[in-house]
């Protein structure tokens, strides 16, 4: 080809690309659904905190009133969800999964990702941390987000180069940078969990979806870290043996934590519990309840919620925190799982997991304790989600200083690894029993 003929090839590519009046029309539409995905994040984080705050106030005013309000809305919910919207339980983060795989069919996408489940895991999982449920908004967040960008396939033109497959990837993924507040997490959580094919000629666009829907975030609670910041102290050799038992332990436990919610939300065990929760689910729920009431209470009612509020004031050395926390919250975030309710867990694992690195740190007596909430953080979500890039970048931007870098990357990679030996990865597994569904399709509206 001649100099020419190359110039007027580059020129006809440059025409093309300016006067497809489709191809900009589809890239305007997935931008506007992600600012708008965003925002519905944003007014899913103020629904949470205004509810979670009613219920402080509620439980403050009266001690006992949880041991009847809590076990009561448990069983409202469920039996509301299982009524009317099946497919808005647990996490969210399986569903979104199950709708990206291959054997799922277009008409079938609506069981797992759709509008009516948005609202529906709104609603109900904001009502969850109303009646003080031990769960996080982040993998609910992924559903909501992926739900408002999955509509946007109405909209795009015919020869739209942006696929269904894409707009879910690109809804989870805004899920995570706008209820974090780290559009880089959320980019990195899309290729890490949910990322199945490339999307070649579109991944810009949809990394810029990303990007956009997590300053959404930015634009209305200013540019604020999720715990606020964690500054980090110089770094010595004395912190080599206390990291290497944050990593050791937090893989323990979050595998552990992995396993038990694998076992019991599949729900295939041979005990009493298991078999209370097939016969009668809405009882069992009550019971879950009742659980977690009580388990608050003993907490003096640092169980209850997302954990933020107790990991903050614990990074701030505001509060004297109880070697019993990471087990009372580890079994809390542990019943509300099993209770089948809308809910996530990333939350509560950065609490579990910031409260075992604080708990090393006094063991050890480690100087700068922070350090230690930091990495015990990223390992126990490590060891959860066993997503540990995501989780460790997660948990850096919370960092002042990049002295801290290398060192969480470790714990969680080996927080991952060691959870890798006693639990298959979680939301896998999770989104596999999520595609169980397809051979039992919802035949009325109340599925």
């Amino acid at each position: 080809m001649t100099q020419e003929e190359d110039g007027s090839a580059v020129l006809g590519a440059i025409r093309t690309e300016l006067y497809d009046w489709q191809l900009w029309t589809g890239r305007a539409i997935v931008l506007a659904f992600a600012a708008l995905a965003g925002l519905t994040v944003v007014l899913f984080t103020w629904m949470t905190e205004r509810a979670f705050a009613v219920f402080e106030h509620f439980q403050g005013a009266y001690w006992w009133a949880p041991l009847i309000w809590t076990p009561l809305c448990t069983a409202a919910i469920l039996w509301l969800m299982r009524r009317y919207a099946l497919g808005s339980a647990g996490s969210g983060i399986p569903q979104v999964m199950a709708a990206l795989d291959a054997s799922v069919t277009p008409a079938h996408r609506s069981l797992f990702v759709s509008l009516k489940l948005t609202l529906t895991k709104m609603a109900l999982a904001t009502w969850g941390l109303l009646a003080g449920l031990s769960l996080g908004r982040e993998g609910p967040s992924v559903q909501i987000a992926a739900g408002v960008m999955h509509h946007a396939r109405r909209y795009l033109p015919d020869k739209s180069q942006v696929s269904a497959h894409g707009l879910l990837m690109a809804g989870g993924a805004a899920g995570i940078a706008a209820a974090f507040n780290t559009p880089l997490g959320g980019v990195m959580f899309a290729i890490e969990e949910l990322s199945r094919k490339p999307e070649q000629r579109s991944s810009g666009l949809l990394l810029a979806a990303i990007v956009l829907s997590g300053l959404m975030a930015v634009s209305i609670y200013g540019n604020a870290t999720y715990f606020g910041v964690i500054r980090v102290e110089n770094l010595s050799w004395a912190l080599v043996l206390p990291a290497l038992l944050v990593a050791v332990l937090s893989g323990l436990a979050g595998g552990l934590f992995a396993r038990l919610l694998l076992i019991s939300i599949r729900g295939d065990g041979v005990d009493r519990f298991s078999r209370w929760r097939k016969q009668s689910p809405v009882v069992f729920a009550a019971g879950c309840g009742l659980v977690i009431a009580v388990i608050g209470l003993v907490s003096n009612g640092t169980t209850f919620g997302t954990g933020y509020a107790h990991s903050r004031a614990m990074l701030e050395g505001n509060n004297d925190t109880s070697s019993l926390y990471v087990l009372l919250k580890f079994v809390a975030t542990w019943v509300t799982a099993w209770a089948g309710v809308p809910g996530g867990i990333f939350a509560p694992a950065l609490s579990i997991g910031g409260a075992l690195g604080n708990d090393v740190a006094q063991f050890t007596s480690y100087a700068n304790a922070a350090t230690l909430i930091a990495l015990g953080m990223a390992g126990f979500l490590a060891a959860v989600t066993q997503a540990p890039l995501t989780s460790f970048i997660i948990v850096m931007e919370m960092v002042d200083g990049h002295g801290l870098v290398l060192s969480l990357m470790a714990t969680a990679m080996v927080a991952s690894g060691v959870s890798r030996l006693i639990c298959k990865p979680l939301y896998s597994a999770l989104a596999q029993l999520q595609l169980q569904r397809l051979a039992h399709p919802p035949q009325n509206r109340h599925s």
